[in-house]
């Protein structure tokens, strides 16, 4: 059986992100999806002082290690001051340090969500230039929109935007 993996760029408990992310994977059938959570891989702040002084962390290669040996990831970035949040940004400087094709050319399902009008799309396009120059294949894009609009009991409750993010599932399963 297929592996996937999925999480949410940010590091609060009550990530909309995360809830968007957890509902994208519940859609992908006859696979095995695990949703990872950022707060149990943490690391201390990257600096090349530091990571001279104490190597790689073992957070990070687990987090390495997962994208490795899944079969496709899905991510949901949150959004802050138009960049990846730090907690992410974080992560993501210690991996590429260790592997700097980090996503091993796994197929991605990327998206966004905020709970403004742009849905995140600030920090959707820098991942869509950033990405692909670590090895990720993103074959599906998706923003949700004021998510507090949006999005109740763990779905999508626009029919439009229910059905744009399935037809992206159905792209990202394809690939995986």
């Amino acid at each position: 059986m297929k592996k996937i993996i999925a999480f949410a760029g940010s590091n609060s408990k009550q990530s909309i992100n995360k809830q968007l992310v957890t509902y994208a994977s519940s859609l992908v059938d006859n696979v095995e999806a695990k949703v990872l959570d950022l707060n149990d891989f943490d690391v201390p702040l990257f600096g090349v002082d530091l990571e001279a002084k104490i190597g790689f962390p073992e957070n990070a290669k687990k987090l390495l290690e997962a994208i490795k040996s899944a079969d496709g990831i899905i991510i949901s970035l949150a959004e802050h001051n138009g960049a990846y949040s730090s907690v992410f940004k974080n992560l993501f400087d210690w991996m590429s340090r260790k592997e700097g094709k980090l996503f091993f050319g796994k197929p991605m399902l990327l998206m966004a969500t905020s709970t403004g009008g742009r849905g995140g799309l600030s920090v959707l396009a820098m991942a869509k230039d950033r990405f692909p120059k670590h090895n990720a294949q993103i074959v599906a894009d998706f923003s949700l929109p004021l998510f507090e609009t949006n999005f109740s009991d763990g779905k999508i409750t626009d029919a439009n935007l229910d059905r744009e993010l399935k037809q992206q599932v159905e792209l990202f399963k394809k690939s995986i």
